[in-house]
């Protein structure tokens, strides 16, 4: 036997398997979000219309409603916005965009809230005390104020050309330097009782370097509450996303996100079309919801004292 079909079978025979099977709630929400998750990748095929390219809209389809609606068009199941472009399309593409940058952006909290929550707590003394006042200070303010005052800055010193080009990695940018004290706060706790246990003791010994025994010993050993902080973030950062976006300092129109999308429906509710912000709005909620259940779920299984089946 493979070792691929070992850890398969390990795998399913596992008790997290186990629990995941018995919750029909995580089953469905699992499934849903699989589904957004290979829409987003397969957005160019999976998308009835293509919002990027310009010679396939036509500004007389703009603002049409849904086709169950009288006035809509077959072509457009949600209908459309203001600028011709299908409400359904817009929304495969936009929550492509939601989720690269909500992945992203977890990817960088990640790396420098473990690079400073590991040095903190292996080192201590003044080094530790230097990096948590300095996470206190920014946890001090919420993270929205610190992504708007950010993304300000970028947007002062590069101009709105050049943000609006770079916008999916700069949000990502914000995003990550405004929540990496999460995961820098998480990881100390967990490696400050880590660097007690007698396996660091014995690697100290044995004259391994600072950094080995910090990455090869103590973090895989810290891994499971940062998956949890992880499905979390994620839902966060998304979150964050769409609120910039809705402040203009996200996404731009011609570049769709969820939260760009709910923005540029906004000034069109008054007049009838509110079909162009309920959607986006309704998708986003669906996303941020199953991936907190998800969230609350790891949570519980990794804590056994927590989870009640």
């Amino acid at each position: 036997m493979s070792a691929g079909s070992n850890v398969m079978s390990q795998f399913f025979q596992s008790d997290f398997f186990y629990y995941f099977r018995q919750n029909k709630t995580i089953i469905v929400s699992f499934s849903i979000f699989l589904l957004m998750v290979i829409a987003a990748i397969f957005a160019p095929w999976v998308a009835p219309h293509d919002p990027y390219d310009l010679a396939s809209i036509d500004i007389l389809d703009s603002q049409l409603p849904p086709s169950w609606m009288s006035g809509g068009d077959g072509r457009f199941w949600l209908g459309t916005d203001e600028q011709g472009r299908g409400i359904f399309s817009t929304i495969i593409y936009g929550l492509r965009t939601s989720l690269a940058i909500g992945l992203l952006a977890v990817i960088l909290q990640m790396v420098v809230g473990i690079v400073v929550g590991l040095f903190a707590a292996y080192y201590g003394g003044k080094l530790d005390s230097l990096l948590m006042r300095f996470a206190d200070i920014q946890l001090s303010f919420s993270t929205l104020m610190v992504a708007i005052v950010i993304s300000a800055i970028f947007k002062t010193l590069f101009g709105a050309q050049f943000y609006s080009e770079y916008a999916l990695l700069l949000l990502v940018l914000i995003i990550g330097i405004a929540e990496w004290p999460q995961y820098a706060r998480t990881i100390r706790s967990s490696a400050l009782s880590e660097k007690k246990k007698e396996y660091v003791e014995a690697a100290k010994v044995m004259g391994f370097k600072p950094l080995r025994i910090m990455f090869r010993h103590i973090l895989p050993n810290c891994l499971s509450p940062i998956l949890v902080i992880s499905t979390v973030q994620i839902a966060n950062a998304i979150m964050s996303e769409a609120a910039l976006s809705f402040l203009g300092l996200g996404m731009p129109a011609e570049k769709p996100s969820l939260g760009s999308l709910i923005s540029n429906g906004f000034d069109y509710i008054q007049s009838g079309e509110w079909w162009i912000t309920l959607f986006p709005g309704l998708v986003l909620v669906l996303v941020v919801l199953i991936i907190n259940l998800l969230g609350d779920w790891l949570r519980d299984v990794f804590n056994p004292k927590l989870f009640k089946g």
